[in-house]
């Protein structure tokens, strides 16, 4: 039975992506600037290598604006329009109100990833790539943007401001992203412990997907994903039950 609902839930809140501009400007920006990115600022055909390495490495900063544009009304209008009374007196619990919504959003991310799909058919005609490290750069992409997404519901969970839950998201998120990169981790390099060092690195988003882009599905990332989905949207469903208890 709970099951059902959640999935009349995640139904609902999918077809209500389609009823406004919300998944068509999503899709087709992600789509543009995948482009954009991937021919011109990753030098697809000039790197004479056939891999689509130059399309994923631009999708934890593709995502870093996208996701939580995309994540910001969550729960934000909800509460601003004051239909989450309404949604809560229904025989639903907020956990299953929170699956559905980030089941629904995580679909609509996964949509957009197949629909780059002649990305993959350009590299399969040009040469030879391995399929097999292309598919698990594009399950570590989508695993990545859920992380995404769940930071941003969460976000969305505290304020009934879409404005401010973008801005918290994309605060939060980039923390993530950037906690991986060389800049951060030279910064702390003097006075850190090493310990501390690789355990700050094995925080960032980069370092797990970095090694799915590459082809290799470990346990650690994507426990790392799943662990972080997981935290982030049970932060939101005690936000939102505080709130209820308000």
């Amino acid at each position: 039975m709970s099951v059902n609902m959640t999935q009349i839930l995640c139904k609902r809140e999918f077809a209500s992506f389609f009823a406004t501009p919300v998944a068509y400007v999503f899709i087709a920006i992600f789509l543009i600037m995948s482009g954009v990115f991937t021919f011109y600022m990753g030098n697809f055909y000039e790197r004479g290598q056939a891999d689509l390495l130059p399309f994923f490495n631009f999708h934890p900063w593709l995502y870093l604006f996208l996701v939580p544009a995309m994540a910001m009304r969550a729960w934000s209008e909800e509460r601003k329009s004051g239909t989450i009374e309404l949604l809560m007196t229904l025989p639903v619990t907020t956990m299953q109100a929170m699956l559905a919504k980030f089941l629904a959003g995580w679909a609509i991310l996964g949509l957009s990833l197949v629909m780059t799909f002649p990305l993959w058919l350009t590299v399969n005609y040009l040469g030879h790539p391995d399929n097999g490290v292309i598919l698990a750069a594009y399950i570590g992409s989508w695993l990545m943007s859920g992380a995404l997404l769940a930071i941003g519901i969460c976000m969305s969970a505290l304020s009934k401001s879409q404005v401010v839950a973008f801005i918290l998201a994309v605060v939060v998120s980039f923390l993530f992203v950037l906690a991986g990169t060389d800049i951060v981790l030279e910064a702390f390099k003097g006075w850190l412990p090493s310990v501390l060092l690789d355990t700050l690195a094995s925080l960032s988003f980069l370092t797990h997907f970095d090694n799915m882009a590459k082809g290799v599905i470990g346990l650690k990332d994507v426990g790392y994903f799943a662990i972080l989905i997981t935290a982030w949207l049970y932060a939101g469903l005690l936000i939102i039950e505080q709130r209820k208890a308000d």
